[in-house]
């Protein structure tokens, strides 16, 4: 981007409220499903279970898998990131992330996740507000214009 069209980068506090957002609406999407398949032992479980079946791996993982890529390219942004108006873009020409960095980026939260979340923290300290989430996948998270 040059000097013109440069963006205002939005950093960490704003982009954890807007996961945190994020969270609320998945919990709300994928729990009645997941109580209706395994009922009320689904939340009183006491194991470390990851995987309870092929409706738990379609709801708990493929869904939001789908969705936020599908949030990413559609809309720039998931509800979260629309609360704080802040989009996705890509990091060199500001245009919406292709198929390919969305990929990248969701499955690049294990990067940044790991170890001790270090990759959301660099958030903080990075001149252009970039995860390690994004370095890798080549996106920035700015401000909406207008």
């Amino acid at each position: 981007m040059n000097e013109t069209t440069q963006q205002h980068y939005v950093g960490f506090w704003a982009r954890l409220l807007a996961t945190l957002i994020d969270s609320l609406v998945l919990v709300l999407i994928t729990w009645p499903p997941l109580l209706a398949l395994y009922g009320d032992s689904y939340l009183l479980r006491t194991d470390a279970q990851l995987v309870l079946g092929p409706g738990h791996v379609l709801i708990s993982y493929v869904l939001p898998t789908l969705l936020v890529i599908w949030l990413w390219r559609r809309f720039r942004a998931t509800p979260g990131k629309m609360l704080i108006k802040a989009e996705i873009v890509d990091a060199d020409s500001g245009l919406s992330p292709s198929v390919k960095q969305a990929t990248i980026r969701y499955f690049a939260y294990l990067a940044s996740f790991l170890p001790l979340c270090l990759g959301f923290v660099w958030i903080a300290f990075d001149k252009r507000k970039q995860g390690f989430h994004d370095k890798l996948a080549g996106t920035v998270v700015v401000y909406r214009r207008g």
